[in-house]
């Protein structure tokens, strides 16, 4: 198997009734206190300087009217932010505030407690019904809807028809096999499908004073929206169409791997800057996490599964605070689990019974190997040639008791292009050419 086109991520499929963050109009919608909201502004203020009433409303992710304008009020009543200039006819947003003395003391004190400076948080309550809201549930996939998806991949109908349950189950899949065979194209051929639909997250999470940093540019891909409703002069007005402290964004794919340590499925204190980083699994609520190359990584396979047995068991993952507190988060992702080593290296029959589904991806047939290598050598500009394939087998494969892997059509075309730019002549399967690649890529382990 091999990826040689991207897949249509314009698949239809079933997914559960939208969600809206609900719009906030005044203080108390915020869930947040006004002291908070207070010390977050002037660490904005401490920051960036001279702001007005607009910017400052953007840069807290609030609506104006109702509630940034009050928490300015708030401030300037305190002493601690001044207007230096106004535009006439424009009312308050156009104002200009700057921090004054006193207000650079509170927020040097609120610094000491978090550094965190960017949009207003949403209390994990909310953001917990949202996940709920949300839920992926039980897509509908088809065997006509996996083939639209796997179309650009070279599979046995055996596996083929072994990977829709796998999807539909919403819950785990552990793809094993020889490298080279595409298990990681399989997994991103999935996230392409859960890429298709949407949802909303907030840019952070508010827990016990706390703040976790949840959207994530890497790893979310944000959407454009006009759904907050701007008011021509860079700020938002109140009553807009839906609370702008959340981000429209394509249902998460994440992929990680060797990197994936356990002190990275828990909340991670910057002890720096005093705020949370949402980990891995929190990220890819609502999508997919993929564990590439699982085994690999720098704990035992043993304790990574440990760590995962309750939230694949009961769907609800327990994060911890430096306080030491436990905070319950849903746990609404597919986790894919990907490796080429064998199961028996790695975990015990025990752990791969709480895995769902357990699918090989093993070598391809000749039939499936031939096809690969027509299809790649057709998206390369390289003319295929039975001829010169069989040649290939039976001097590279079957005399040397070489395993056949879907990767090698691709890799073997690569070495024909680079060959034949460095020869200035047309690339060709032929004798001449099939020789000098394999020898360049192959090497007898």
């Amino acid at each position: 198997m091999v990826n040689v086109a991207q897949p249509n991520q314009g698949t239809a499929a079933t997914q559960s009734a939208p969600y809206f963050p609900p719009p906030i109009t005044k203080l108390e919608d915020t869930g947040l206190s006004l002291l908070w909201l207070q010390d977050l502004t002037l660490k904005i203020f401490y920051y960036q300087g001279y702001l007005t009433g607009f910017k400052t409303a953007e840069e807290l992710a609030l609506p104006f009217a109702g509630i940034v304008d009050q928490i300015l009020e708030s401030l300037k009543r305190e002493k601690l932010i001044e207007v230096k200039s106004s535009q006439m006819g424009l009312g308050e947003g156009s104002y200009q505030y700057a921090i004054t003395g006193a207000g650079m003391v509170r927020a040097r004190e609120a610094l000491d407690r978090s550094q965190y400076a960017g949009p207003a948080p949403v209390p994990i309550e909310v953001y917990n019904e949202s996940i709920r809201h949300q839920s992926r549930g039980r897509v509908a996939i088809t065997s006509r809807t996996m083939r639209q998806i796997l179309s650009h991949l070279v599979l046995s109908e055996s596996t083929f028809q072994r990977l829709g349950p796998a999807l539909n189950s919403g819950t785990s899949i552990f793809l094993y096999g020889p490298p080279g065979n595409g298990k990681t194209s399989v997994a991103k051929a999935f996230g392409s499908l859960v890429l298709s639909q949407v949802m909303y997250i907030p840019y952070a999470l508010y827990l016990d004073g706390q703040v976790v940093k949840l959207y994530d540019s890497v790893n979310h891909q944000r959407i454009p929206t006009t759904d907050s409703t701007p008011n021509g002069t860079g700020g938002l007005r109140a009553g807009g169409r839906r609370d702008p402290r959340w981000v429209k964004i394509r249902r998460p794919f994440i992929l990680v791997g060797g990197e994936l340590t356990l002190q990275g499925l828990d909340l991670v204190f910057d002890d720096t800057h005093k705020f949370y980083e949402a980990p891995f699994q929190v990220k890819a609520n609502g999508g997919i996490l993929l564990i590439d190359d699982f085994g690999r990584q720098q704990v035992r396979p043993r304790d990574l599964l440990n760590r995962w047995i309750v939230p694949l068991e009961n769907r609800v993952d327990y994060l911890t605070l430096h306080t030491g507190r436990k905070v319950e988060i849903p746990f609404d992702v597919l986790v894919v689990f990907s490796t080429n080593l064998p199961p028996r290296d790695l975990v015990d029959e025990a752990f791969l019974r709480r895995l769902r589904h357990k699918i090989e991806i093993g070598d391809p047939s000749y039939e499936e190997y031939r096809e690969i290598f027509k299809r790649v050598s057709q998206q390369k500009g390289v003319p295929y040639s039975d001829q010169a394939l069989a040649y290939l087998l039976q001097e590279f494969y079957i005399k040397r008791n070489r395993k056949l892997r879907a990767s090698h059509p691709r890799d073997l075309c690569d070495q024909i292009l680079d060959i034949a730019r460095y020869l200035a002549v047309d690339p060709a399967m032929n004798k001449e050419m099939i020789d000098r690649a394999a020898q360049a890529y192959f090497v007898d382990i």
